[in-house]
């Protein structure tokens, strides 16, 4: 679940989030925090149902690419100047490549992000349309949109900073979707059907 906090009349800087996300990581394990587009969000604990997704899509993609890595919950810097701080759900990378990296990782590597829709008021803003904008602009190849609302799943690729991602292919639970180059996956997302609230 997410709950927007207001902002203030004066905008937070990234330094000030960043402060106050690890003084949240550190003093309330059920919470984490967000900043993407200038707005604060707070994420609370999934449920197992969120969880048995990200668990069958991270079987599938070692499955077909053992070189790989789905990093869960890794903080990334987003948005086209590395001004947003995102808590994908998942990010799909090189083994190792986040290594080393603080709290908020360099995306350079990353070849996709996931989202998995949690119940919550602010699904559509956040996973639907903020999200996918600041992956683009961040230059992540592919963005997947695991949609528990509307049981589609959508891919989405070709990054543009300023538009966000161009090409964007949906397949509801129980079809099968590409995930296109660099990827070259084919998911059968019949299983997510046992998985849905």
């Amino acid at each position: 679940m997410v709950v927007e906090v207001r902002q203030p009349s004066a905008q937070l800087s990234v330094g000030e989030f960043e402060a106050l996300a690890e003084f949240t990581a550190r003093e309330i394990e059920t919470v984490s925090l967000e900043f993407i587009g200038g707005r604060l969000g707070v994420r609370k604990a999934r449920n197992g149902n969120h969880g048995a997704m990200a668990a069958w899509l991270a079987c599938r993609c070692l499955e077909a690419r053992p070189d790989l890595g789905l990093h869960p919950n890794l903080g990334l810097r987003v948005e086209e100047h590395g001004e947003g701080r995102a808590l994908p759900d998942g990010v799909l990378a090189p083994k190792g490549s986040f290594a080393g990296q603080g709290a908020w990782a360099d995306p350079g590597t990353a070849l996709m992000t996931v989202e998995i829709t949690s119940h919550d008021p602010d699904t559509h803003h956040r996973d639907r349309v903020a999200k996918p904008r600041s992956y683009a602009g961040a230059g992540i190849p592919l963005y997947l949109l695991v949609d528990r609302d509307t049981r589609w799943t959508a891919v989405h690729s070709d990054p543009d900073p300023a538009l966000g991602y161009r090409d964007v292919h949906m397949v509801r639970f129980g079809g099968t979707l590409t995930l296109p180059e660099p990827l070259g996956i084919a998911l059968d997302t019949e299983e997510l059907q046992q998985y849905i609230d």
